[in-house]
């Protein structure tokens, strides 16, 4: 028994890693990603890439053929979670810091905890009010009207489609717990993605992107990261995070929620050249800290990450 715990906490510990590290340096390489090819098809080509690839693994692994009524529910909630949530994260970062990014995405819990209690659940308590409280100053604590990414502040616009982001992913989550999706969450989740890359991408064609796109000027770089994004970010992290959710405690996987922002704050800095001041560093303690209250008994299940 103990030669066959060995492997089970190994894998364990794989997938935990998957989760923290893979998903808090998404932010980083949608960074790079974006440097010489536009957002939405950024995230177009990520998730209709990721999301063809796991469907067609999973349907070839037996899973049924999804029904009109769960395109339909994926159609819905593809694009609230893609489009409009990881959307407002690839467009912000052509002008915020990816760390201050995955610090405002950090909010998300927070909505949950607002939009469950609008829809009839249980009135917050003392010590989640607390959390939304301390999460909204947090957010104010990046927002500045006159500097940008390299003074570490975070433009009111910016800031307000991030709001926008965070909301428009946590009502995605909370349709995508009662819609009719299949039995298997994996094949949900690459639907969702297909629904959401389809989105971007008509965005993309609508702002012009396509003519933007010079092949010539497209490092190597941009392209490695939408390959990163797509197959380690999309697939490998997002399914070690729904075998976690069959092997230990929601609690425990929802520790990602707090631990991707510090992750994405430290690789910005170190990778990217971010700025780390005091206003970022106060931001994390109390953004993180809020989190953190909210979670320790959540009432929700978030649904993963924008960035993912």
């Amino acid at each position: 028994m103990a030669e066959s715990a060995a492997p089970a906490r190994a894998k364990i510990l794989l997938a935990f890693a998957a989760v923290y590290f893979i998903w808090g340096s998404t932010y980083l390489f949608i960074r790079y990603a974006i440097e010489t090819i536009p957002p939405f098809l950024v995230g177009g080509i990520r998730f209709l890439f990721a999301g063809s690839v796991m469907y067609a693994w999973l349907r070839l692994r037996g899973a049924p053929r999804p029904t009109r009524a769960e395109w339909r529910s994926a159609f819905i909630i593809g694009p609230l979670l893609m489009t409009g949530g990881n959307g407002g994260v690839v467009w912000s970062e052509q002008y915020v810091a990816s760390g201050l990014v995955a610090l405002l995405v950090a909010i998300v819990p927070l909505w949950m905890l607002l939009l469950v209690w609008a829809r009839g659940g249980g009135a917050p308590s003392g010590r989640e009010w607390l959390g939304v409280a301390a999460g909204m100053f947090g957010v104010a604590l990046l927002v500045d009207l006159g500097s940008g990414m390299s003074q570490g502040g975070v433009s009111p616009l910016a800031a307000l489609v991030m709001i926008f982001s965070t909301l428009s992913w946590s009502v995605g989550s909370l349709i995508a717990r009662d819609a009719p999706l299949p039995a298997e969450p994996l094949l949900a989740t690459a639907m969702e993605m297909l629904a959401g890359g389809a989105g971007m991408m008509l965005i993309a064609l609508l702002r012009g992107e396509a003519t933007q796109l010079v092949a010539s000027h497209v490092s190597l770089r941009s392209v490695l990261s939408i390959a990163y994004l797509a197959f380690f970010g999309s697939i490998i992290a997002f399914t070690a995070y729904k075998w976690l959710l069959n092997k230990v405690s929601p609690a425990a996987v929802g520790t990602y929620a707090f631990v991707n922002p510090v992750v994405a704050v430290l690789l910005g800095w170190m990778f990217a050249a971010e700025p780390l001041g005091v206003r970022t560093l106060a931001a994390m303690v109390v953004i993180v800290g809020a989190v953190v209250l909210i979670s320790l008994r959540p009432r929700h299940q978030v649904l993963a990450d924008p960035a993912e």
